[in-house]
């Protein structure tokens, strides 16, 4: 299942992300408020546990997310901002790192770093912004299922429909809850319109 954000707030922020004009600083931030939104969005119907909290009138029982069964995982260096946006919201919940780079030459992903958790009994949220043509996301939810994750979820800021069906073919089980959903790949496997590199903008690394 994929499910595209139709938050007219989520529109607003992605095109701010789109704008060349938007310096790295608020590039960043940008993705961590939408990260933020589209977590909720998939976390609607993730399990809760009862807590009781000191309220100022006293004890009170109440409904909290187990965030002891949810592990945040980005695909570095893009997923970052996506990690701490999500961390200031739920702050204790685990993290892991997958590194992947990109093949200009052939689009393939390739891993040279992880740090990854005990995933038994865990739901990942697997935070990249950008789904090309989804290899670097199968070849991520490849590695978490092999590391004995219980369920997968995705979330992204911007696709293009080659990739999510590409993901979605391999791996039906996926939820896949994305800010926005463009036209096309170019010949050169880039989104479009998309937003340039979502690595080099968060980080002012472009040349």
């Amino acid at each position: 299942m994929y499910k595209e954000s139709t938050n007219v707030v989520v529109k607003h922020l992605v095109n701010r992300l789109r704008d060349v004009r938007t310096a790295s600083n608020e590039f960043r931030l940008t993705i961590e408020e939408i990260s933020r939104i589209i977590a909720a969005e998939a976390l609607q119907d993730f399990q809760t546990i009862t807590t009781n909290i000191e309220t100022w009138q006293g004890p009170l029982d109440v409904e909290m997310l187990e965030v002891q069964k949810l592990v945040l995982v980005p695909i570095l260096r893009a997923g970052e901002p996506m990690l701490t946006g999500i961390l200031r919201t739920l702050p204790y919940a685990k993290s892991g790192f997958l590194a992947m780079k990109r093949d200009e030459e052939t689009a393939l992903s390739k891993l040279f770093y992880e740090n990854i958790p005990n995933l038994e009994g865990k739901t990942v949220l697997l935070l990249d912004p950008m789904i090309a043509t989804g290899g670097s996301l199968i070849d991520g939810i490849d590695y978490l299922k092999e590391k004995g994750a219980q369920r997968i979820v995705s979330l992204n800021i911007l696709g293009a429909p080659e990739g999510i069906e590409a993901v979605q073919k391999a791996h039906p089980d996926v939820d896949i809850y994305i800010a926005q959903i463009d036209e096309r790949l170019d010949d050169n496997k880039y989104i479009r319109p998309g937003l340039g590199d979502a690595g080099d903008r968060a980080f002012n690394t472009n040349a």
